[in-house]
């Protein structure tokens, strides 16, 4: 009887041993890299987000209105300056500002150094022109866009 007793607990431990390795080795299998959607870098998603630089909905839509006067904006004036509104901004810096880059409506460092020039001749922007859009520089993007 004894050694009967050792038996099962001998299979018992071992089953229980292989059950637990299963599943263990099955929550690292779905874990797996391979099995996680692709991710998605800030560069892909950058030219979709709307950038309003601190301005309300309100005040975007003004610049929005100006865009469309005299900068070839043909978006919906809805006070989210996303990246066709960028566009039609860089068309006006590259004008008005030496702004060289690209017209791709990205609001990136090259965007902002040619907005804080502009705002330093016209807006009252006394900051460095670091390509950061800065309190400073938002403040002064806010009475251009009340300007409007």
């Amino acid at each position: 009887m004894r050694a009967m007793t050792r038996t099962f607990v001998s299979v018992a431990t071992a089953v229980g041993i292989a059950a637990g390795t299963l599943t263990a080795a099955g929550t690292s299998f779905a874990a797996t890299p391979a099995q996680q959607a692709p991710a998605v870098s800030a560069q892909q998603v950058a030219p979709l987000a709307v950038v309003n630089l601190g301005l309300s909905n309100a005040q975007a839509k003004e610049v929005q209105r100006w865009l469309a006067r005299s900068w070839n904006y043909t978006g919906a004036i809805d006070g989210q300056l996303g990246t066709n509104s960028w566009k039609a901004f860089q068309r006006f810096l590259k004008s008005a500002a030496n702004y060289n880059d690209a017209i791709d409506g990205v609001v990136g460092p090259n965007t902002v150094k040619a907005l804080q020039r502009w705002l330093k001749l016209h807006y009252g922007y006394t900051g460095a022109i670091d390509g950061i859009a800065g309190p400073g520089t938002q403040a002064a993007f806010k009475r251009f866009a009340n300007a409007r």
